[in-house]
C-alpha cells in the first residue's frame, strides 16, 4: 500500500474513533434525515446519534426473515440493529468496523436495544473476517467511498455472499464529468468526498468483482455534481 493510501486510511480511524468518543463531529454525515420515525423508534438514542452515513441502506436491501446480513463500517450499530430486527430471531446481523471505539459503542447499542443475534467484528472492508459464500446480504451506509482500495471491497464483497446473494448500499458518487481533482476540491476524504467514485468507475468496479443487475440511483445532492446514491447488485447465482 503506498504512504499516502496509509495516512488516508489512518486518519479516516483516527476521525472515526472520535467521532465515537463523542470528540468530533466533521466525519461523513449527509443523511437529509433519512431514518424514518419507526426506525428511529426502535434503537437506542446513542446509535441514532452515532449515524454517519449517507442514507438508509436497510430500507433498500429487502431484507427477509432468516437472512444472513454483513453491514460494511457499521459505527455506532443503527444499521447492524435494524437489520437485525427485520431478519428475526432466525436470521443474523454482523457489523465490521476497524475502530476498538465503535465496535465497544455498537456493542453497548445493541444491548441497549435487546438484540442478540448480532456480532460486531473488528476489520478492514479490504479484507472482510468471513467465510467464503456466508453471507445473504451486504450493506452499507457510506463507507466504501471511504476506502482506499474500492476493488478490494467489491471483491470481498462478492466473496462472502452466497449465489445470489446480493448487495444493497448507499455511498457517494460523483458525475462522470467531475475529474478526480475537482472531486477533491469539494470535500475531504473522511467527509466522504474527496475519495467518491464516479458513476462508471462504480459500475465498472462491480462488474470486475462479477456483479450483475447494478442499479444505481441518485436520492439527493451533497455538493456540486456529487449526489448520495442507492446502488444495488446481486451475485449471480449458480
Amino acid at each position: 500500500m503506498r504512504s499516502d493510501d496509509i495516512l488516508i486510511r489512518e486518519e479516516v480511524r483516527r476521525r472515526y474513533a472520535d467521532s465515537a468518543l463523542g470528540l468530533r463531529e466533521d466525519c461523513c454525515d449527509v443523511t437529509g434525515g433519512t431514518y424514518s420515525a419507526d426506525d428511529l423508534s426502535v434503537v437506542p438514542d446513542g446509535a441514532a446519534l452515532a449515524s454517519l452515513g449517507c442514507g438508509n441502506p436497510t430500507a433498500v436491501a429487502e431484507l427477509r426473515e432468516g437472512e444472513t446480513v454483513l453491514d460494511l463500517g457499521s459505527g455506532g450499530g443503527i444499521d447492524v440493529i435494524l437489520s437485525a430486527k427485520r431478519v428475526g430471531s432466525s436470521g443474523f446481523a454482523y457489523g465490521l468496523d476497524m475502530t476498538d471505539e465503535m465496535i465497544e459503542l455498537a456493542r453497548r447499542n445493541a444491548a441497549d436495544a435487546k438484540v442478540e443475534n448480532v456480532d460486531f467484528l473488528k476489520g478492514l472492508i479490504e479484507e472482510i473476517p468471513l467465510d467464503d459464500e456466508s453471507v445473504d446480504v451486504v450493506i452499507s451506509n457510506c463507507v466504501i467511498n471511504l476506502s482506499v482500495d474500492k476493488q478490494s471491497v467489491f471483491d470481498e464483497v462478492h466473496r462472502v455472499l452466497r449465489p445470489g446473494g446480493r448487495l444493497g448500499i448507499t455511498d457517494i458518487v460523483a458525475d462522470d464529468a467531475l475529474t478526480r481533482e475537482e472531486r477533491m476540491e469539494r470535500g475531504t476524504w473522511v467527509g466522504c468526498i474527496a475519495g467518491a467514485l464516479s458513476v462508471t468507475e462504480y459500475r465498472t468496479g462491480l462488474e470486475s468483482a462479477g456483479f450483475i443487475e447494478i442499479v444505481l440511483k441518485p436520492t439527493h445532492d451533497v455538493a456540486e455534481g456529487m449526489s448520495s446514491m442507492i446502488i444495488q447488485a446481486r451475485r449471480r447465482a449458480q
